[in-house]
C-alpha cells in the first residue's frame, strides 16, 4: 500500500491526481492520509528552506508500506541548494517538494496539467528510491537523476524496462504490474 501524507495544506486535485495515476503504474493501491503539520525543527531561517529529512522523519514507517510525504515549501539537504524529494530505503519514506515543481516558481506562467505531470514523476521517483533502486542513466527513465525541471520533464511517467525488471523481482521491489 501507497500512503499520501500531505504536510499543511495542500490541493486536493494533486492527491485525486496522484490516486488516479499511480496504481497502474505500481499495481498497487494509494490512498490520502490525514494531513501533518511541519516539523518544529524544520525551518533553516539562514538559507529560508527547510531541512528536507525533518519531513522524512516526521512520516510513519510501515513494513510493507510506502508513506510518501508532500510538501508545499522549498526543501534541501546539506550539500544541496535544494532537492525535489528524498527518500529513505530503510525505513520506507519518502517526501517530495511542490514549490520548485511549479512554473510561476521561476516566473512563468501556471501550468496546472504540468505541474501534476511533474508531481507524478517525482513520487515515482522517490518510491523507486525506497524500493532500492538507484539512478538510470536512461534520460526517459523515471529513476534518471533530476539536476533541473529539464531533466524532470524528459522523463516518462514509469520505470524503463531495466528498472521495472529490477523492482519485479521479489527481493527488490513491489512486483509493479507493469513498468515504464
Amino acid at each position: 500500500m501507497i500512503y499520501l501524507v500531505p504536510f499543511d495544506e495542500i490541493a486536493s486535485e494533486v492527491f485525486g491526481y496522484l490516486e488516479r495515476e499511480l496504481p497502474p503504474v505500481l499495481g498497487q493501491e494509494v490512498v490520502t492520509r490525514q494531513r501533518l503539520t511541519y516539523p518544529n525543527r524544520a525551518y533553516d531561517p539562514f538559507r529560508r528552506q527547510y531541512r528536507g529529512e525533518a519531513f522524512l522523519e516526521s512520516l510513519p514507517i510501515g513494513e510493507e508500506d510506502r508513506h510518501v510525504g508532500l510538501v508545499d515549501a522549498d526543501l534541501y539537504v546539506p550539500g544541496l541548494n535544494f532537492i525535489f524529494g528524498l527518500a529513505d530505503r530503510s525505513t520506507g519514506r519518502a517526501v517530495v517538494a511542490l514549490p520548485r515543481l511549479r512554473q510561476e516558481f521561476y516566473g512563468l506562467e501556471p501550468n496546472g496539467e504540468l505541474f501534476l505531470e511533474r508531481v507524478l514523476k517525482e513520487v515515482l521517483h522517490e518510491l523507486g528510491h525506497t524500493w532500492g533502486l538507484g539512478h538510470c542513466p536512461n534520460p526517459r527513465c523515471v529513476m534518471h537523476f533530476s539536476n533541473s525541471l529539464f531533466d524532470t520533464d524528459r522523463k516518462d511517467p514509469g520505470f524503463c524496462p531495466r528498472c521495472s525488471a529490477l523492482l519485479s523481482t521479489p527481493s527488490e521491489g513491489p512486483l509493479l504490474a507493469r513498468g515504464g
